[in-house]
């Protein structure tokens, strides 16, 4: 899934739908940044109620509360809280890891900026990006085709690339979201997990590294 090479390579598990993600997101794209030239960020997408077909239940939604006022006290990031409202949500975060997933294949360069807007679309503005039209076009404001998004997304090919990127987060070890791995020729190292500040993570990958 991910070639070793002599530079190191960060590793970004995520989820366009897991919540502390929202927050976390702004600390990568500040960190590859900083570190350009000098760190490569991968972003892959896991299984976080992936395939899921049950609405959430009432102690689901307060426990989503719960962690949604904790980012927006740590973050000062907007949430709308409509959200709550909705009855028999399904939280199946698979059609937006698919379209991310679609991006990350059609335009890589973008694959972070696509993220932040997806997690801004669904937290902030309220909006289904379970729903593939809602997902064209967002993507589509980035300059993508929305047809040829469209195509990618319903494909059998890209379906299946899901499951497997899915499978080797989960043989990685990514068991949270977010997760930072880092990436070099002695291996795979988990550095980070959950939301952690951009100071602390750079001290983490500059202390593997300096034994590496």
């Amino acid at each position: 899934m991910v070639k070793v090479s002599d530079n190191p390579q960060l590793i970004y598990v995520t989820n366009p739908m897991c919540v502390w993600c929202y927050g976390f997101t702004a600390v990568v794209r500040r960190l590859q940044a900083l570190w350009q030239g000098r760190l490569r960020v991968q972003v892959l997408f896991g299984d976080l109620h992936a395939y899921t077909n049950s609405p959430l239940q009432q102690s689901e939604k307060d426990q989503l509360a719960v962690s949604w006022h904790q980012v927006q006290e740590r973050t000062y990031l907007p949430f709308d809280y409509r959200f709550f409202r909705q009855e028999n949500f399904v939280y199946n975060t698979e059609p937006a890891c698919r379209a991310m997933l679609c991006v990350r294949l059609l335009r890589p360069v973008l694959t972070l900026e696509v993220l932040r807007a997806m997690h801004s679309a669904f937290y902030a503005d309220g909006m289904d990006i379970r729903n593939p039209a809602v997902l064209a076009r967002i993507v589509g404001m980035f300059g993508i085709s929305e047809n040829l998004f469209l195509t990618l997304f319903e494909s059998e090919e890209i379906i299946q690339q899901m499951e497997d990127e899915f499978g080797y987060v989960d043989d990685i070890g990514a068991d949270a979201f977010p997760s930072i791995f880092l990436l070099s020729n002695h291996g795979v190292e988990q550095i980070a997990k959950g939301y952690t500040e951009l100071h602390e993570l750079e001290q983490r990958i500059l202390q593997v590294l300096e034994h590496a």
